[in-house]
């Protein structure tokens, strides 16, 4: 599934640090603005640990783990939404993304310059989501002079629209961002097509220093990022970006290792990376046979037709069944003949709703 999470914050909050390591793609970083000019996108696998357990229970020939899309948009600074720095570039950028990755900046460093002079993550944060509403509200005016003249003529649509319009100038004015506003199901998708910044789901990424990293509870700047958060319901994952990077150079034990001398359990990256998988509402599925055990991404949701589609178009136009046991069961029993004999393994429709964790046999015709 095609969806991308953005990664952005100001100059030098660690941006391009977090993006090289999580797609170890060398995006370049360095100690100045605008390093980063278009931006970059990296693929990175979705960590799962039930893939490896279903490895070991079925060995097949080879295993695929699903994938995420993230890109790594260039600084933003005061005044973007007016131009300022490369803003107008930059924002379209972000238009383009499924979800934002906020990266704040909660170390001090004094040889890393910050942009505004001082270490303050909660203006950080508020400059980046000033400019994002001022954009949107620029976008929500003109559509407002264009969509009130057909509400007037008493088109249903335009009125459906005008009212939307209207109560999210409302609450962009007030300087809330535009997925704070309440809407119907109905409403949520004509929000959607206007393709609003401050609509996108968003996460606030906490870049601490090396010293603090396992002891991020303490961190003032931490803290108070989690705070600001909790006022929009929104996650925090916090993350020392350069260690990141050094992280994602190594594999297996010797990255456990290192995890457990800086008294870490799992790596900030994969907690960000999976943030982000949730954020979008997506969620996996896995097919487990002997050539191949796979995982695939879905949105929460989807119907059983649907995520046939999602391994190829054939799948969901020829649909028949879906032979469903869920991850759970299939590990319980130890195999699937086991998981069938003890009633465990079911067929389902077109009506079925994939949960996430389902191992899925399609039957299908074309």
């Amino acid at each position: 599934m095609a969806l991308t999470a953005g990664i952005v914050g100001l100059p030098n909050v660690g941006k391009s640090t977090l993006f090289n390591a999580i797609t170890q793609a060398g995006a370049e970083s360095a100690n100045y603005p605008f390093c980063t000019i278009d931006p970059n996108v990296g693929i990175v696998e979705v960590p799962d640990h039930r893939l490896q357990k279903l490895t070991e229970l079925v060995k097949p020939k080879k295993t695929v783990p699903t994938a995420f899309e993230f890109t790594d948009i260039a600084g933003i600074v005061k005044g973007a939404s007016k131009g300022e720095g490369l803003g107008n570039k930059f924002l379209s950028h972000i238009r383009q993304v499924d979800a934002i990755c906020q990266v704040v900046r909660c170390f001090s460093d004094d040889n890393i310059t910050h942009v505004s002079g001082k270490v303050n993550p909660i203006d950080d944060i508020e400059v980046i989501n000033l400019e994002l509403i001022l954009a949107d509200l620029e976008s929500v005016d003109k559509r407002i002079d264009r969509v009130g003249k057909m509400a007037k003529q008493k088109d249903k649509g335009a009125v459906a629209e005008h009212e939307i319009l209207v109560a999210l100038k409302e609450a962009l004015e007030e300087e809330k961002p535009a997925r704070s506003v309440e809407f119907t199901e109905e409403q949520q998708k004509i929000v959607k097509g206007m393709h609003l910044l401050t609509a996108k789901p968003t996460l606030y990424v906490a870049n601490v220093s090396e010293d603090e990293v396992a002891n991020a509870a303490d961190n003032e700047y931490v803290q108070q990022v989690r705070e600001y958060a909790a006022k929009e319901n929104a996650e925090v994952i916090v993350i020392c970006a350069k260690i990141e990077e050094e992280i994602a150079e190594l594999e297996g034990e010797e990255k456990e290792m290192f995890l457990s001398e800086l008294g870490i359990e799992e790596s900030g990256l994969d907690q960000l990376i999976r943030a982000s998988y949730n954020l979008l509402g997506l969620a996996t599925y896995f097919t487990a046979g002997v050539q191949e055990v796979r995982a695939w991404t879905f949105r929460k949701g989807m119907k059983a037709p649907q995520c046939a589609g999602v391994i190829h178009t054939d799948f969901e136009r020829g649909f028949i069944r879906a032979e469903i046991v869920s991850y759970n069961d299939l590990l319980e029993a130890g195999s699937h003949s086991a998981a069938k004999d003890a009633g465990k393994v079911r067929l389902e429709g077109k009506e079925y709703i994939v949960n996430d964790g389902d191992v899925i046999h399609f039957r299908f015709n074309v």
